[in-house]
């Protein structure tokens, strides 16, 4: 019977050692989820898988440095954080007919679309869709932690891997930009 190894030992393993059966573990552990929470914030399916594997390429060519003795670090955050950096840039590379195109699958791949996807498909072709888009990606990603994910500010700070501060601070600017855009 082998030993399960946390997720530290794991990317210490990956990291010193170089060790596949590492990579193979901590891969299997969290792509499904990874893969998941990106679905929840692109529909297209192409991107999202790309992300993943570019998340764990930067995790096995040591790009992507893991701290276990950071405050409050834990594995999936640090994976989530490396994944949303790269799904903003792939999302700014894409430009508006890129989130038109994840907005029309989104709705068209679900059989029964729940209240919230309702709303979310509401604001994604209103008035404040337009001012959202208008909005860097920094701030969207503010936006969509603390406010469609539901996290607390420390939380989104974690996972977007910026000081509880600057959350709050681009999320007032978001607040601000989009309040001046919706008048």
């Amino acid at each position: 019977m082998s030993e399960t190894r946390s997720d530290g030992e794991l990317l210490r393993a990956v990291a010193t050692d170089g060790d596949r059966r590492a990579f193979e573990e901590l891969y299997r552990r969290y792509a499904p989820w990874l893969t998941a929470r990106m679905r929840s914030r692109c529909a297209d399916a192409g991107i999202v898988d790309d992300v993943v594997q570019e998340t764990f390429l930067a995790v096995w060519r040591g790009t992507a440095r893991y701290r276990d003795d950071a405050v409050g670090a834990d594995a999936a955050g640090w994976l989530w954080r490396i994944a949303s950096r790269r799904l903003i840039d792939a999302l700014r590379g894409a430009g508006a007919r890129g989130r038109l195109r994840q907005a029309l699958a989104r709705l068209r791949h679900r059989d029964e679309v729940s209240a919230e996807e309702r709303v979310l498909a509401g604001v994604e072709h209103g008035d404040l869709a337009g001012a959202l888009v208008r909005l860097s990606p920094e701030l969207r990603a503010v936006l969509q932690a603390t406010i469609i994910d539901g996290l607390t500010t420390r939380e989104a700070a974690v996972l977007l891997g910026i000081p509880p501060g600057t959350v709050k601070t681009r999320a007032m600017r978001a607040r601000k930009q989009l309040r001046e855009a919706l008048a």
